[in-house]
């Protein structure tokens, strides 16, 4: 699993960065894979409410939310994190936030669904210094569209009142323990998932419909992942027009390596598209080959053809593995 955090705290190794960690690293210990992300250190500009997310798809403004946008997608289980501010989250998660509005328009303005969106999951850790009964209650409602937003499903908050001097979270009785507790909670069921790895050579059309079917239909079943021997530098753009007509969206992926796949990760089946390419193998995992035709250079109906075949084999695969 992947796991996305987001420390929004402008104090460097403050509070909130310290319970993220605990949270994260309880992930780690377990197996799975995690990301910390210091939004308060990143180039992320401010919404325009230009309206072109919602016209086109995506946001113009070049900045760090573009290398983010590919993140937020992949991850399973994202955690946001930060300190109230006036009883909302700080100056530079809300501008964060904000930025969201690109995934959000690509669901409910352009109706196209990542294909994590059913499966992927949000958490809120927050802390305060007063003790005020509603002190996180303009944060949770944040959060909870923010996650949305994002394609995952509000799972709660941890959040801690009168936290102010630097370290009082190491001092509290529960703060990190529980972290880790709702960390172990949270990742356990993605940690045991079956793993596959979908591969074709430049990890452009077949693959990666094969990864989104999979990922749509069974994602809280299989950890998908695919990749190629010789990726290309952009998925086929025919192909992400025919997986939206099926309402799937493939936006912000880039083809892969099979040598760039993490040494922790091992797959427990490998499927091949049909590639001529000798694919390196993985001790103790099942092999399946897929003979499709390759539809790069094909008609805009061939491509279509490949879908549908495709969708049928993976529908297939994941009755056979699962029952």
């Amino acid at each position: 699993m992947f796991v996305l955090g987001l420390q929004g705290s402008p104090r460097a190794k403050g509070n909130t960065s310290i319970l993220l960690s605990a949270f994260l690293d309880e992930v780690e210990r377990l197996g799975g894979r995690v990301s910390a992300l210091d939004v308060t250190q990143t180039k992320v500009m401010p919404c325009q409410g230009c309206g072109t997310c919602e016209r086109k798809g995506y946001c113009p403004l070049d900045d760090d939310m573009q290398t983010i946008y590919p993140l937020l997608r992949k991850a399973d289980l994202v955690v946001a994190a930060t300190p109230i501010y006036f009883y909302g989250p700080t100056a530079q998660m809300k501008a964060f936030i904000d930025r969201s509005q690109a995934l959000w328009a690509r669901k409910y303005a352009l109706g196209l669904e990542d294909p994590g969106r059913k499966w992927r999951q949000g958490f809120l850790l927050a802390l305060g210094a007063t003790k005020g009964k509603n002190l996180f209650d303009g944060t949770n409602l944040t959060a909870k569209y923010f996650f949305d937003a994002v394609g995952a499903g509000f799972e709660g908050t941890l959040g801690y009142r009168q936290l102010e001097k630097a370290g009082d979270i190491e001092t509290h009785p529960t703060a990190l323990a529980e972290a880790g507790e709702k960390a172990r909670e949270l990742a356990t069921p993605f940690l045991n998932r079956k793993k596959v790895l979908f591969v074709c050579r430049e990890n452009a059309c077949r693959s990666q419909m094969a990864a989104a079917f999979a990922r749509r239909m069974a994602g809280d079943r299989f950890e998908v992942e695919s990749a190629g021997s010789a990726p290309a530098q952009e998925i086929n753009p025919m192909m992400e027009k025919v997986m939206a007509e099926k309402g799937i969206d493939m936006a912000y992926l880039k083809p892969g390596s099979i040598a760039d796949l993490p040494n922790v990760w091992h797959p427990d089946t490998m499927v091949s598209m049909g590639c001529e390419d000798a694919f390196p193998g993985f001790p103790g995992t099942a092999v399946k080959e897929w003979d499709l035709p390759d539809p790069s250079g094909k008609s805009l109906d061939f491509m279509r053809d490949v879908r549908d075949e495709v969708e049928k084999r993976v529908k297939d695969f994941i009755e056979v593995i699962t029952f």
